[in-house]
């Protein structure tokens, strides 16, 4: 058995069971991974992958738990890695931060230079998408560090670093309709009005779900949803609806052509997490990257929070 095979199984599980796809992400040929895998196969003496002529349409019972223990061993062979890395070489290496398109446009940007200012050596990769699907790249170990906005509680593995909260608020052009609303807005007057706002907004447990349910008014007449603040604040310049968003996403000096209407009365605040696997070794650099992100969150806090092992009482 060798962890290029062990290696070769999960790349194909993760890439939708598509062997070509693993291949181009490996760098490697398809009948060089196809074969790989069989040999595994033959050795462990079952199947991991169900085909269909050459195709793998999916995975054995035996092969889900395999799996399973094939991610935690290459989990664990990266992380000796790192603490290898870390004394020798404790200043390069790589980072990728998994986030939300508004934080990587609004939050990150200061603090992205700061790092690479003190870490040349270190390529900090950026990767952007829902609150769920970065919370799976780093359950997945495709990140090593998520910024997450909306609960992870599904992510049972991941331990998460409260940072701070955040407010949402409307935008609309000057002159619009929803500016002659009695202050403050009311929710009511909010759902009046077609809306722009996350592909996310309306998820079970999200802070705005949560504030329509118990106004008991149904899901507004949401025109357009988006992941990207930027393309939400275009269609609200074009005039398709009333923007919700991210009140850190207004840009006083780039948005002058829209107007600001705090919403922190309607909806509850929400938190900001950093999210990293219980189980990862984290190098020397991405402990100061979350310090640069949340200061109160130091090397000792953060070692506390997710190593501290829980004691049971067994006394009862």
């Amino acid at each position: 058995m060798k962890l290029q095979q062990l290696r070769y199984a999960l790349e194909v599980y993760r890439h939708n069971l598509n062997v070509s796809e693993a291949a181009e992400a490996l760098f490697t040929s398809q009948p060089g991974i196809s074969k790989q895998i069989r040999l595994l196969e033959e050795e462990l003496g079952v199947q991991i992958f169900i085909r269909s002529g050459k195709r793998v349409v999916s995975v054995s019972q035996p092969g889900k738990a395999v799996l399973e223990i094939v991610e935690r061993i290459l989990r664990d062979v990266q992380n000796i890695k790192n603490i290898g890395s870390e004394f020798t070489d404790h200043d390069s290496g790589s980072l990728i931060v998994a986030t939300t398109h508004t934080q990587a446009r609004y939050a990150l940007p200061l603090i992205v230079a700061e790092f690479v200012k003190r870490y040349p050596k270190v390529t900090l990769t950026i990767k952007q998408g829902s609150p769920a699907a970065i919370a799976q790249m780093v359950s997945n170990g495709e990140a090593d560090i998520a910024i997450v906005t909306e609960r992870i509680d599904e992510h049972p593995e991941l331990g998460k670093l409260t940072c701070y909260e955040w407010n949402h608020a409307v935008i609309v052009p000057h002159e619009h309709p929803l500016l002659d609303c009695k202050n403050p807005l009311s929710i009511e007057d909010l759902a009046s009005f077609p809306l722009i706002t996350y592909e996310f907004a309306f998820n079970q447990g999200s802070s705005i779900a949560r504030a329509f349910n118990k106004a008991r008014l149904e899901q507004p007449d949401v025109v357009l949803s988006a992941a990207d603040t930027d393309v939400l604040k275009t269609y609200v310049r074009l005039g398709l609806g009333v923007g919700l968003m991210a009140k850190m996403a207004y840009d006083p000096e780039n948005d002058t052509d829209l107007e600001l209407v705090d919403a922190s009365h309607l909806f509850e605040s929400s938190p900001t997490w950093i999210a990293v696997r219980k189980d990862t070794y984290l190098r020397g650099y991405a402990y100061d990257f979350i310090e640069l992100f949340a200061p109160k969150l130091t090397r000792e806090v953060v070692d506390r929070t997710l190593y501290t092992p829980v004691v049971e009482d067994f006394s009862i």
